[in-house]
Parts: C-alpha cells; sequence; structure tokens
C-alpha cells in the first residue's frame, strides 16, 4: 500500500521538505505537517504497517532509519541521532522497537 493513498501528496512534500536537512527531524511536527495526527485510528494503523517493511509487527530502529522513505521514495534516511531520539520518544515499554499501540500513541501526542 502506498502512503500516497492514506495521506495527501502535497502534505507529505511539504512535511518532506520541511526536514530535508540532517538532524532537524521532529516526529510531532512532521506527524502534523503530514497530516497524519488528524487521521482515524484505522489509518494510523495502515500508515504502521507501510513503515514496518518486514512485517514483524514493530518498527525496529533499522527500519526507522528509512521512515521517510517510507513516506515518499525520495525522503531522506534519519541520521543515528534522528533514530535514537524517534525511538526513544515511542518505546514506552523500553524493548527497542515500536508496537502499533506505541506508535498510534505517538502519533496523537
Amino acid at each position: 500500500m502506498a502512503m500516497c493513498s492514506i495521506l495527501n501528496g502535497d502534505d507529505i512534500k511539504k512535511a518532506l521538505d520541511a526536514f530535508a536537512a540532517a538532524d532537524s527531524f521532529n516526529h510531532k511536527k512532521f506527524f502534523e505537517l503530514v497530516g497524519l495526527k488528524a487521521k482515524s485510528a484505522d489509518e494510523v494503523k495502515k500508515v504502521f504497517l507501510v513503515l514496518d517493511a518486514d512485517n514483524s509487527g514493530f518498527i525496529e530502529e533499522e527500519e526507522l532509519k528509512f521512515v521517510l522513505k517510507g513516506f515518499a521514495q525520495n525522503g531522506r534516511d534519519l541520521t543515528d541521532k534522528e533514530t535514537n531520539a524517534f525511538l526513544r520518544a515511542a518505546d514506552k515499554d523500553g524493548d527497542g522497537k515500536i508496537g502499533i499501540d506505541e506508535f498510534a500513541a505517538l502519533v496523537k501526542e
């Protein structure tokens, strides 16, 4: 499933452009700009499933690095610093990965 079937293509481009510079990523602002914050729980789950590239039921650290590419092919890779900050913000149970409930909570923050 393509991200543009869930979110507006213009919003995706605007959000990616806003965080094009390394170490500029802010998950709260990104989710807001891309329009995800206003989506239903079901739509948030669909986005999670796209980002869970290996279909493990979790977004692991390795997948987080490429999270922006999940929104558009030309998205940049997150830096290690950004990846670690994103993981710390979302991983409430400390297992080193982000589950669907953790992701949904992070989006709605």
